[in-house]
Parts: C-alpha cells; sequence; structure tokens
C-alpha cells in the first residue's frame, strides 16, 4: 500500500486514542495509584478528548492476592464508579481482561450493572480458543470487545495471518497490532499493519496499535501506523508502562490533526502527576537494558529484574542476553 503524506495531515474521523496509563502503567508500582491521581488522570482525559480510558485489569482475585497489588489490578466496577461516577462524558471507560487470568464468567458483569464500556481481552497466540470465549461472553453482556494478540514479533506471518482470520470472526470492533518486545522497526510495523488492516477490513474490524519504547520507536511506530489505517492508537502518559514504557500521550495528542485532541491538558498532568512520581522512585523508561532486550527480540522480564537489582553492568547483562538466544 502506498502512503501519502496527507494520511498524516488529515483529520481521521476513524481516529480513536486510548490511554493506558493505570492499566500498563500500574504494572511498574503494581497500581499502587492513589484515588487522587487517577481522578485526576480521568478529569485529563476527559479535557483532552481522549477517546477511551483504561482503568486497568480485571484480574481473578483467586490467582492474584489483592493485599499485594492497588485496586487498579482488580478494576471492580465500584472502585471505577468511584472516580468517574455516572461518566456522563464522552470518554469511554475500558479495561483488561488476560485470557486465563480473569474470572470473566463471574467478575465482567452484565453493561447493563457497569461503568465499563469495552472490554479488551489480551491473548497470545496459542490461548486464541480461549480468547474467543471470552470476546463472545463481554459481547452477549452488552460490551464494545477489542482483542491484543500479543508477543507477534516471535510469531511467523502465517500463524499471525491464521489467527487474524479467526479473532476477526468474533464481534470485536478492533484488533490489535501489539508490539510487546518493543522491537519492532517502523518499516516492520509499515507491513504488519497492512497485513492486519488487509484482513480486518475484510470482516468488517479496525485495526489498532499497542506499541513499547524499548528501542525508543514507541511514537514512530504508532505515527508510522496511522498513516496505515490503523485507527486505534494506545499511549500512557509520560510513556508510563512496563519496562522501557510506550508511546507518550502528550506526544500523540500534540501528532494528531484533529482539533479535539488538546495536549496541554497532557502537558499540565505530566508536570502535575508524572513528574513527582519519578521523584518518589518509581522507575519506567528507555534504559540500556530494555534496549538489549529490544534489539534481541526478547520479552524484557530480564530487563526488569536487572533494573530492580540495581545493576549497571549494560555490557555484562547484553552478554547474557546474547547467551541466552
Amino acid at each position: 500500500m502506498k502512503k501519502e503524506i496527507s494520511k498524516l495531515l488529515e483529520v481521521r474521523e476513524s481516529v480513536r486514542v486510548v490511554d493506558a496509563t493505570l492499566r500498563d502503567g500500574g504494572l511498574v508500582n503494581d497500581f499502587y495509584f492513589t484515588d487522587e491521581f487517577a481522578k485526576a488522570l480521568y478529569l485529563t482525559n476527559v479535557k483532552a478528548g481522549v477517546d477511551y480510558m483504561e482503568m486497568g485489569y480485571r484480574a481473578d482475585k483467586e490467582q492474584f492476592d489483592e493485599n499485594k497489588f492497588g485496586p487498579w489490578k482488580f478494576s471492580s466496577d465500584d472502585y471505577i464508579r468511584k472516580i468517574v461516577g455516572e461518566n456522563n462524558t464522552d470518554l469511554k471507560i475500558a479495561i483488561m481482561a488476560d485470557v486465563g487470568r480473569c474470572n470473566y464468567k463471574e467478575d465482567i458483569h452484565p453493561k447493563a450493572e457497569s461503568p465499563v464500556d469495552l472490554i479488551r481481552v489480551a491473548t497470545y497466540l496459542h490461548q486464541l480458543p480461549g480468547a474467543v470465549q471470552m470476546i463472545e461472553d463481554a459481547y452477549n453482556k452488552g460490551y464494545e470487545t477489542t482483542c491484543n494478540i500479543m508477543a507477534i514479533s516471535t510469531a511467523s506471518m502465517e500463524d499471525i495471518k491464521s489467527a487474524l482470520d479467526i479473532v476477526c470472526q468474533t464481534p470485536i470492533s478492533c484488533i490489535y497490532v501489539v508490539d510487546s518486545y518493543g522491537s519492532l522497526y517502523p518499516e516492520q510495523t509499515e507491513r504488519i499493519a497492512d497485513m492486519y488492516y488487509e484482513i480486518a477490513s475484510k470482516y468488517g474490524k479496525k485495526v489498532g496499535i499497542h506499541a513499547h519504547d524499548n528501542q525508543k520507536l514507541a511514537f514512530a511506530n504508532t505515527i508510522e501506523a496511522v498513516g496505515d489505517n490503523v485507527d486505534y492508537l494506545d499511549a500512557t502518559y509520560c510513556s508510563m508502562g512496563r519496562g522501557a514504557g510506550n508511546c507518550a500521550m502528550e506526544l500523540l495528542l500534540g501528532f494528531l490533526k484533529n482539533p479535539k485532541y488538546k495536549e496541554r491538558y497532557a502537558i499540565k498532568f505530566v508536570e502535575d502527576y508524572m513528574l513527582p512520581l519519578k521523584e518518589q522512585g518509581v522507575v519506567w523508561g528507555y534504559d540500556m537494558q530494555y534496549l538489549a532486550t529490544g534489539l534481541l527480540n526478547q520479552h524484557p522480564r530480564t530487563a526488569i529484574e536487572f533494573t530492580k537489582q540495581g545493576r549497571k553492568d549494560y555490557f555484562a547483562f547484553y552478554q547474557e542476553m546474547l547467551n541466552m538466544d
């Protein structure tokens, strides 16, 4: 598909910006955000024109100890209401449900009883049958549904195509390109996004992107995807997210040409809330250990452990990663 510069300059009414700060950012601090932070984030998203706010995970309390995580690991309907009330705004509320980690039949209630609008189902390729069941359950309960197939950079194109054909026959509205390891370059993103769009459009589905910043390419990959007919764009304030983080919301809102998006509110939130988080010792963002796992297309768990240990021997870590291949 030949990309025109106009695709980057025009207002695309189909674009939807999704704030994943509480969910992906929560992986950094075990979801211990204050209610003040969550409320300020919600109000900022409303003012900034963000389309969806992902409040967190709907994790199974039988698998995860409530005493070891903040409330957004579980994102109960009641706790969400504590922040958003009846949410009489244009901002839609989302949660993520991981295949195998969510007791969705019991813990995801009918839409009529919930402040949540969108259920985002996250899955690996080998879990796809479970993802299909979760998507259908959420849809039948009245929710919008999307699907994130994770770790696609380690899968073959044929396997991805087969998975897309399966999941696009479910009632999802959008299928996501997910660069879980932050290993993709914009040229790869273009090729993958085109493939996703070719298959998704046959079924009337949208395509989204969720990028990680291991090689400082999350923003580049996201805006590349905008020119490749990708509509759902994930971002987090100050790039807060697992390991190296994600596409920065303040960058994305500044890039998008639709006047409904107002980056000034994002910049103010970063100053008032994100920078103090860093000053309190919450650690995320690009660093050499995440570069190593991104370059080598590996899960960042080893880099996260490197960070927790306070190690600075980056070259030795890189050598360790090479020896793991």
